[in-house]
């Protein structure tokens, strides 16, 4: 399960004295523990599942990878490098990202799968890439396709 390789990688960076990579696995554990206290004012859930953390994991790496661009305009290459090495970290516990083909493939099946004919049906055909394939695309930059594909 993901939460305990993120334990067990927590404990090997603690003695192995890994200052940068225990501070990003730090981060992780506390962004997750964050959406359970949320949770439990709402529904009295206890844990987040997998989904959610592969969730809380994509929004991580997108967050670092738009600072490690700011700060490249911005000329601090020394705190870009940190966010990109954060950002390295934290796709250790990603599933693999799906090609652009692979993508296209997902597309087509979920429009399938959804019974979708038209833009009205974005939102059937978006539920199901999210519940296949949480952690292995982006999202954002899938919506325009499927959008494309059924206008």
């Amino acid at each position: 399960m993901l939460r305990d390789r993120l334990q067990t990688a927590l404990k090997e960076a603690m003695k192995a004295k890994e200052a940068e990579r225990l501070s990003t696995l730090r981060l992780i554990n506390a962004a997750i523990k964050d959406r359970e206290i949320a949770l439990r004012g709402d529904a009295g859930a206890e844990e987040v599942g997998e989904a959610e953390i592969l969730a809380i994991l994509g929004k991580m790496v997108k967050q670092r990878q738009e600072s490690a661009r700011a700060y490249e305009e911005g000329g601090r290459l020394e705190l870009a490098e940190k966010e990109l090495a954060e950002v390295k970290v934290i796709e250790e516990f990603l599933p693999r990202q799906l090609s652009a083909a692979e993508v296209g493939e997902a597309i087509t099946a979920a429009i399938a799968e959804a019974g979708a004919t038209s833009i009205r049906d974005m939102g059937k055909v978006m539920a199901v890439l999210k519940g296949r394939y949480t952690g292995q695309m982006d999202f954002g930059a899938v919506g325009p396709m499927v959008k494309d594909r059924l206008s």
